[in-house]
C-alpha cells in the first residue's frame, strides 16, 4: 500500500514535471497516469484482467471520453461564444471601456475587472485569457510595469471569484448540480461575502508584488511579438453587454428544469445575440466559429486527458483510503469534502476534471449524512479551484506559455498565489460560514 501511495504523489510529480518541460498534456498524462498504474499493481489492458476489473487501458479511456460526453456542447457553445465576442469586437469594447472608467495608473485592476466580466458573462476562461491579453500588455507597457505579472492578473480575474461564485455561468460552477441537486445560485450569500474577500485581498497580494518588484528595478520589456493590431471601429460597450446578460438571464431561467443543461441554451443564446447585435463589426464570422470550435476540442481534450489520469487514480486501492480518510475527517463534513476536492483536482490538474470524479464518490455520502447540498455545492465549487492551478493545469500552462511567452519561473509564483493560496483561503472563510450558519 505504501508503494501505491508513492505511485499516486510520484504520478502527480511526473505530470507536473513533464507539463513544466512543456509536453503536451495528451501525452504527459497518459504516461503519468501508466506510473500510478505499475506502482499501484494494475493490469495494463483489459485482456490482462478478470472481467470488469479495473484496468489502465479501460479505466484512462473511460474517463477521458466520459468527460467529453458530458461536457463537449458546454466547451463547444463558451468557446464560440467567446470567439464570436472577440471577432465582432464586443471582448475590446468592453475591456477599454473598463479601462477607460479606472484608469491607465490602476493597469492591474483593469485586466482583472475585464477578465471578470467577461468571465461571469459566460466566455470560456481560455478565450478571456487570448481576449485580454492584448489589452494586457498594452496596458503594462504604458505603466511600464513587469510583464510577468500579465499571467497572474489573467488568471485571478477568471479562476476565482467569479469562476466558482454563486451565478457563474462557468461549467466549475454547473458540475454540482448533476450530483448535488441544486442550482447555480446555490450558497449565494456566502458565495457574495467569499467572492469580496478573493477579490480585495488578491488585488492588494498582487499590487503589493508589482510595487515591489519596480521599486528594485524591474520594468517593462518589450518584444518583437507585440505589434498588436488595434481596431479602430468598435461597438457600443453597452450593446456589447447585452450578450453576456442574454447568457446569465437565459441560465437563470432554465436552471431549475434543465439543470446543467441550461448552459448550452443559455450560450447558444449569446452567440445569436452577438451576431444580431454587432454583425457589421464582424472581420469573418465563419473563421471565429472554426476557431472556437478548434478552441474547445483543444481545451476539452487538455481538461479529458487529466480526467483520464485521474480515472486511473480513482480505480486504485489507496485512492480509496485516501477518500476513506477524506470522508471520516472529524469536524464540519464540509471540511472532508473541501479537502478531497482540492486534492482530486490537483491530481488531475483541472477544477472541473476534479469535480467530476470526486462528486460521484462523495456526494451520496455527504447527502445521506445530512450535509447541506447548497453548503456543499458552493464550498466543492470553491475548493476545485485552488489546487487545480498547480504548475501541471492545462489553462496554467496555455495561459503562462502559449499566451503571456512566460517561463514558469517568472510568472508561475504569483500566479500559483493568486490562484491556489487565495483560493483555498476562500475555502476556510466558506466553511466558517456556513458552519454558523450563515
Amino acid at each position: 500500500m505504501v508503494l501505491g501511495f508513492i505511485g499516486l504523489i510520484g504520478g502527480l510529480g511526473l505530470l507536473i514535471y513533464l507539463t513544466m518541460r512543456g509536453m503536451n498534456l495528451l501525452i504527459a498524462a497518459p504516461l503519468s497516469a501508466l506510473f500510478v498504474t505499475l506502482l499501484n499493481g494494475l493490469p495494463l489492458f483489459p485482456q490482462l484482467a478478470e472481467e470488469g476489473a479495473a484496468n489502465f487501458l479501460t479505466n484512462y479511456m473511460a474517463g477521458f471520453s466520459g468527460f467529453i460526453a458530458s461536457w463537449y456542447l458546454m466547451f463547444l457553445t463558451g468557446a464560440i461564444f467567446g470567439k464570436v465576442m472577440e471577432d465582432s469586437g464586443a471582448a475590446d469594447s468592453i475591456s477599454k471601456w473598463i479601462v477607460g472608467k479606472i484608469g491607465m495608473k490602476r493597469a492591474a485592476l483593469a485586466i482583472i475587472i475585464a477578465c471578470a466580466v467577461l468571465t461571469y458573462g459566460g466566455v470560456s476562461l481560455f478565450v478571456v485569457a487570448f481576449s485580454v491579453y492584448p489589452m494586457a500588455v498594452s496596458l503594462f507597457k504604458e505603466a511600464n510595469l513587469p510583464r510577468r505579472f500579465i499571467p497572474a492578473a489573467l488568471a485571478f480575474g477568471s479562476t476565482t471569484f467569479t469562476m466558482t461564485s454563486a451565478g457563474s455561468p462557468e461549467i466549475q460552477n454547473w458540475i454540482p448540480i448533476e450530483y448535488l441537486g441544486t442550482n447555480a445560485y446555490a450558497g449565494w450569500e456566502v458565495s457574495l461575502i467569499v467572492a469580496v474577500f478573493m477579490m480585495v485581498f488578491g488585488y492588494w497580494w498582487l499590487t503589493k508584488v508589482i510595487k515591489n518588484a519596480v521599486n528594485k528595478g524591474e520594468k517593462f520589456i518589450e518584444r518583437d511579438t507585440d505589434n498588436l493590431e488595434v481596431r479602430e471601429h468598435l461597438p457600443n460597450p453597452m450593446l456589447s453587454l447585452i450578450p453576456l446578460l442574454v447568457v446569465l438571464v437565459i441560465s437563470f431561467i432554465f436552471h431549475d428544469s434543465l439543470k446543467q443543461s441550461a448552459l448550452i441554451i443559455a450560450l447558444t443564446s449569446g452567440i445569436i445575440a452577438t451576431y444580431l447585435i454587432n454583425r457589421k463589426y464582424f472581420r469573418n464570422v465563419g473563421k471565429a466559429i472554426s476557431e472556437g470550435t478548434i478552441g474547445a476540442i483543444i481545451a476539452i481534450a487538455n481538461t479529458s486527458a487529466v480526467v483520464g489520469f485521474g480515472g486511473v487514480v480513482k480505480a486504485t486501492a489507496s485512492f480509496e483510503q485516501v477518500v476513506a480518510y477524506m470522508t471520516e475527517i472529524p469536524g464540519s463534513p464540509l471540511i472532508g469534502g473541501a479537502l478531497a476536492v482540492s486534492i482530486i483536482a490537483g491530481l488531475t490538474g483541472s477544477a472541473s476534471g476534479g469535480q467530476a470524479i470526486a462528486l460521484p464518490l462523495l456526494a451520496p455520502h455527504y447527502l445521506d449524512i445530512g450535509v447541506d447540498p447548497e453548503a456543499l455545492h458552493r464550498v466543492v465549487a470553491i475548493s476545485s479551484g485552488s489546487l487545480d492551478s498547480l504548475p501541471s493545469g492545462g489553462y496554467v500552462v496555455t495561459t503562462i506559455r502559449s499566451i503571456a511567452g512566460e517561463t514558469h519561473r517568472d510568472a508561475y509564483p504569483m500566479f500559483g498565489a493568486l490562484t491556489v493560496i487565495v483560493p483555498a483561503i476562500g475555502v476556510v472563510l466558506a466553511v466558517l460560514l456556513f458552519s454558523i450558519g450563515l
